[in-house]
């Protein structure tokens, strides 16, 4: 039984937001922390990677799960557990086996044929469609380029290849409508540390509209999404999450917000660009760089992140870590350490020690990313909480309690606002503090 109370119904309301289309507003005040509502998954898929360490029919992370008697790799807590996954399960299980090394379908096929098989066995309105039904997505076909077209035909291909056998799909043309909703409307499920644990299907939290002042954050128990407010929200007032990150500078932000959802921001920061300039801070030197100099380095640095992105598939760890400290090097004599673009690769950097197990190298780089983490993103960021929590951990891994406990400690108290004081996450790093 939770210890929060649950929303009440009648606190929210769908509306025509100017300029949005569909959005949720806000019928009484909300306080900081508090639940407006939750939205149990239409449908979810536990990553490839995830299996064997959560759950795949409802994401608990524990230990000693019970492995599916047939395909040998889907695990479960409990028999009911398994039950309750077997009609999504059963669409991969035999195939698993059929194909064994060659079963590989992304994430988003996965999803895709999950959701088919939904609307099959259940075509009425589910308990994730209160405000949303699925079958409202936007898909912004008429927006899609040719390679974003390509891409959703060689899903499409995925899908007929992986799953022909126990599933009939409709025609082409609805699979493209289909495939380009569930790119707009999916969510991904990260844990405390925000590591990818999945994708999820969420129709009335896909109401939310964007805004790079969040209003809300959408967190997650296991396969249930959670939306608390992070600032005071009154009556009349649209309720407003973040699609994106938001450490990056306005014209960034608004890339990826047009390359990804096909619209451009207009919040107040996109309007000021109020947080650009500490955001891409330059270094104070005798001779400030010129201002072609600083483009030039931007430039640079947005190629990097994007070599980088493209390298992690291909370079071993070493190889990556050079990738990071040659291009902290070169920025560095343009930028401050607390540029965007320094934070970025000390982050990537960070990484890869943890991946190396190289923790007080990890150590160095959290140290100098947490301080401008948390100027750059907005209060009770769950980016600033999983760095606490990383430097909370490394901290205690390397015998320093004192300051492990002072990092956990910040990172609870972000968490309490952003997951609510009763999520297990938070008492499994309470107990990580009183078994130190």
């Amino acid at each position: 039984m939770r210890s929060e109370a649950a929303p009440q119904p009648g606190g929210l309301e769908r509306f025509a937001s100017p300029g949005k289309g569909r959005g949720l507003r806000a019928l009484r005040r909300y306080a900081v922390g508090e639940l407006l509502f939750d939205c149990p998954a239409y449908t979810a898929v536990l990553a490839v990677g995830e299996r064997g360490s959560h759950c795949d029919g409802c994401f608990a992370r524990k230990e000693g799960l019970s492995k599916c008697g047939r395909c040998k790799q889907a695990f479960y807590c409990n028999v009911e557990c398994q039950k309750e996954d077997w009609p999504m399960h059963k669409l991969e299980c035999s195939a698993m086996c059929a194909f064994g090394q060659n079963w590989n379908p992304s994430e988003t096929v996965r999803l895709t044929a999950r959701i088919l098989a939904k609307q099959k066995t259940h075509p009425e309105k589910t308990q994730s469609e209160e405000l949303l039904a699925v079958k409202e997505f936007e898909s912004h076909l008429d927006k899609l380029d040719n390679e974003k077209r390509e891409l959703i035909q060689n899903d499409i291909a995925a899908l007929h290849h992986f799953y022909s056998k126990h599933m009939e799909f409709p025609d082409n043309a609805a699979l493209v409508v289909l495939f380009a909703q569930v790119n707009c409307n999916g969510f991904t499920i990260e844990d405390e540390e925000l590591s990818h644990l999945g994708s999820a299907i969420f129709p009335d939290v896909a109401l939310m509209n964007h805004s790079c002042c969040p209003n809300v954050i959408v967190t997650y128990k296991g396969t249930l999404a959670e939306v608390r407010a992070v600032r005071e929200i009154e009556p009349g007032e649209e309720v407003f999450t973040s699609y994106i990150d938001l450490l990056y500078p306005t014209e960034d932000r608004n890339e990826r917000l047009k390359d990804s959802y096909f619209f451009s921001c207009d919040c107040r920061e996109c309007t000021t660009k109020e947080k650009d300039e500490e955001k891409l801070k330059i270094r104070k030197l005798n001779e400030p760089p010129s201002a072609e100099a600083v483009r030039d380095m931007i430039r640079y640095a947005r190629n990097v992140i994007e070599g980088f992105r493209r390298a992690k598939h291909y370079k071993s760890p070493s190889e990556l870590l050079e990738i990071c400290e040659l291009s902290l090097d070169k920025m560095g004599a343009v930028f401050e350490d607390s540029n965007v673009y320094m934070l970025h690769m000390m982050y990537q950097a960070m990484g890869v020690c943890l991946y190396m197990q190289d923790w007080e190298g990890a150590l160095r780089y959290g140290q100098k990313i947490i301080r401008p983490y948390s100027q750059h993103y907005p209060a009770y960021s769950l980016n600033v909480a999983s760095m606490w929590l990383k430097l909370g951990r490394l901290h205690m891994a390397l015998e320093n309690r004192p300051a492990g406990v002072k990092a956990l400690k910040r990172a609870i108290a972000i968490m309490e606002v952003a997951h609510g004081k009763d999520h297990p996450y938070i008492s499994e790093i309470k107990k990580e503090l009183e078994d130190h």
